[in-house]
This record gives C-alpha cells, sequence and structure tokens, in this order.
C-alpha cells in the first residue's frame, strides 16, 4: 500500500524512540511559525535543514541569512526529499502535506497534527539539560500532552539541568576510581534512586549536593565528595 493511506489503521502502538539528528539532512515543507518552531528544534538536535516553502517567518530569514538553514523558495515538488533523513510537513495546505507524506515512502514523515498522514510523530518534551523527558497522547490528544508537559515543568525546574551535569561529571570521575565493579555499580544505583530525586525536588538542588555527598561518604568517596 502507496501513499498516505498506508498510516491508516484502527489502532497504533508507537515505539518511543530517540533520534540521532547529527548531519543528517531533515527537509521541513512550510515556513510559518510551526515550521520555526520544529526547524530550531531540529537545530538543536544537530540536524542539517532544509525548508521548503515561498514564505519564510522572520526567524527562520535570519537563520537563512546566518546560513543556519538551507531555503527553496517554492512551493514543495515531488522528488524534494531525495536524500533526505526525515521530512517534516508544517504547512495549512493539506494537499502539500499530503503529497508530502505520499512521497515519503523510504524515510519517516511527521505531518504536524495529522496523525494519519505521519509514520512517527513528535511528542511534547521537558528538556533540562541532559534530561529529557517526553510525553504522548498517540495523537488521542496533543494539547493533553502539552498540558502534562506544563505540569511536568512545573515539576522539574530548571535546576535540574545542574543536577544532572553533577551526575554525568560524577559517573565519568567514578568510572576512574580504584572500587571493584560491584561496588561502583552499587554506588551508581543509590545516587540514582528515587530517594535522591525525591530531595532534589522536594528540596532544592542544595539539599539534593548534600544527600549526593552523603551517598558519597557512605562508599569511601569522600575526596570526590568534598570537590562537589
Amino acid at each position: 500500500m502507496r501513499g498516505p493511506e498506508r498510516y491508516l489503521k484502527t489502532k497504533v502502538n508507537y515505539y518511543p524512540i530517540f533520534l540521532d539528528l547529527r548531519d543528517r539532512l531533515v527537509v521541513v515543507v512550510g515556513g510559518g511559525k510551526v515550521a520555526e518552531r520544529k526547524v530550531r528544534g531540529l537545530l538543536e538536535a544537530g540536524a542539517r535543514v532544509r525548508v521548503i516553502s515561498p514564505e519564510l517567518t522572520e526567524g527562520l530569514r535570519r537563520l537563512v541569512q546566518k546560513d543556519k538553514i538551507e531555503h527553496i523558495g517554492r512551493d514543495y515538488q515531488r522528488g524534494d526529499l531525495k536524500g533526505a533523513f526525515l521530512a517534516i510537513a508544517a504547512t495549512s495546505d493539506m494537499e502539500i502535506n499530503r503529497a508530502v507524506s505520499a512521497d515519503a515512502t523510504s524515510i519517516p514523515v511527521n505531518v504536524v497534527d495529522v496523525p494519519e498522514l505521519c509514520s512517527f510523530i513528535v511528542p511534547a518534551t521537558v528538556k533540562r539539560g541532559e534530561l529529557c523527558i517526553a510525553v504522548s497522547t498517540s495523537g488521542a490528544s496533543p494539547k493533553m500532552a502539552g498540558s502534562i508537559r506544563e505540569e511536568l515543568e512545573e515539576m522539574f525546574k530548571e535546576e535540574v539541568a545542574e543536577f544532572f551535569s553533577l551526575l554525568k561529571e560524577l559517573r565519568e570521575r567514578l568510572k576512574e576510581t580504584a572500587l571493584e565493579p560491584s561496588a561502583r555499580e552499587g554506588l551508581f544505583k543509590e545516587l540514582g534512586s528515587r530517594r535522591v530525586l525525591r530531595v532534589l525536588l522536594d528540596a532544592g538542588m542544595d539539599e539534593a549536593r548534600k544527600e549526593i555527598k552523603r551517598v558519597l561518604s557512605k562508599w569511601g568517596q569522600d575526596e570526590i565528595g568534598k570537590s562537589l
């Protein structure tokens, strides 16, 4: 089965996945605010972005001027997805959206807010440094997914980025210690426990740092703890 109808199923069980888009070509069809939001997210992920649209937002025009993205200033044409790793259609023209979906026979395609034309959907996300939480309602209610994201943003404050940066640094430093592998694994497990997370969420970063120092001391790593 070819064309957009190949995605019409009575029930879709999506497989959650995080893609490495570094230096991969992603074609975004559309030049409005939604397209701009998608483009900025793709650039953050390291993708090479080509935007196809006769018109662009001011933000997208600035990205073109800075050579951050490639721009083809016309409507989408068949063959425009050649060489792309991923395609996103973000236009208000359903005829164009359907054409993009139909042409993407060998690459993943997303048509914004039209799950029946998608081979993948983009979840609502909360990003705090190394932490990324994805939320999806499998297309049932994108607005509700956004509401859940807002709740998570309130729960996981900006300081969470500092917390995970610290955990990343500790993991690298602890790998260089003389701890036995089993002991090191036990320490990693305790540093990543719900107890430590609860301290962070309930009491903040300063108390979480104290809790991490307590855990390090328990496992004989006081010197590392003193440097925090």
